[in-house]
């Protein structure tokens, strides 16, 4: 059990997934976008999930994507895909899908929309972990799902599912962070504005959508937390805030995926394309404010 532990550490980028004009996945754009990333000196990717708009992609686009990473990455640094979505069967399959493509780990949310319950919980996350014998981690994103894991779900899923390794926690309650660190498992906050108090309470990193955007700060939030720098991670980490407050604030808010990919297509001098329907995308005004107020935070 928990054989990922200190396997997967620091700052893992949940990445966008670029589109083209027709609406296809890009996957030259994509292969930037991680080049990019492990040049920033990040640890990983997370790819398909929240901010790469996964549940919108079909099963094929979503294995498709992590053949890309994979052979891109070329064992550079760790890649996470996340395979959940509304059905075990297909988030059984596109988990397999991901394991042929040499995946390091994969990851799902709950079963959500019916919200069954516990024991259909522990089925679903049993099924997946099967599918691949990789590491498995939970993506607790109860605003997102309707549905949280808790520390007495977590044990139980710790008991039922021997591939279980760790959690991404996009919930702001850190003792229930600390909680699951203290039951052995790997866990990244999935807010990275809160990386640095997250990792004072037994968090291994972050894995978010804003550092596959503007790596830098939150890169070095990280190491210098590590190195015993408590000034210089304070610091990095108000920088690295002074940009999530921005995309965080309106109109960009409503559009934050268009966002992302507005700023590190400017960043990459490539276009990485809108959003899947019915994902919201920003207005041609809306987007030059938003490059003028990035520039202004030093992250174009």
């Amino acid at each position: 059990m928990h054989q990922a532990r200190h396997q997967f550490k620091g700052v893992i980028a949940a990445t966008v997934t670029p589109f083209t004009a027709g609406g296809e996945v890009n996957e030259a754009a994509f292969r930037k976008v991680l080049e990019f990333n492990i040049g920033a000196g990040i640890d990983g990717f997370w790819v398909t999930g929240g901010t790469g708009e996964g549940v919108y992609l079909g099963d094929d686009e979503r294995i498709r994507m992590a053949e890309v990473a994979v052979d891109q990455v070329k064992g550079r640094a760790k890649v996470i895909a996340h395979v959940g979505t509304f059905t075990t069967r297909s988030a059984a399959r596109i988990a397999e899908g991901a394991r042929k493509a040499g995946v390091d780990a994969v990851s799902s949310v709950p079963p959500m929309f019916y919200r069954p319950g516990d024991e259909a919980t522990i089925g679903h996350y049993r099924a997946i972990g099967e599918a691949t014998g990789l590491p498995l981690f939970i993506y607790n994103i109860p605003h997102a799902t309707g549905v949280e894991v808790v520390p007495p779900l977590m044990e139980k899923l710790i008991e039922a599912v021997p591939q279980l390794a760790g959690v991404k926690h996009s919930v702001h309650n850190l003792l229930n962070l600390r909680a699951f660190a203290r039951m052995g498992l790997t866990v990244f906050t999935g807010f990275s504005e809160v990386l640095l108090p997250a990792m004072t309470m037994g968090a291994v990193g972050t894995v978010d959508g804003f550092p596959n955007v503007f790596p830098e700060p939150f890169v070095e939030t990280y190491s210098a937390f590590v190195k015993g720098d408590l000034e210089r991670a304070v610091e990095a980490q108000e920088r690295a805030n002074r940009f999530t407050d921005l995309i965080w604030s309106a109109p960009f808010s409503r559009a934050y995926h268009h966002a992302f990919k507005v700023v590190l297509g400017a960043r990459l001098g490539i276009d990485l394309g809108g959003t899947r329907a019915p994902l919201l995308e920003l207005t041609g005004e809306e987007k030059r404010d938003l490059l003028q107020r990035a520039k202004e935070l030093g992250a174009l």
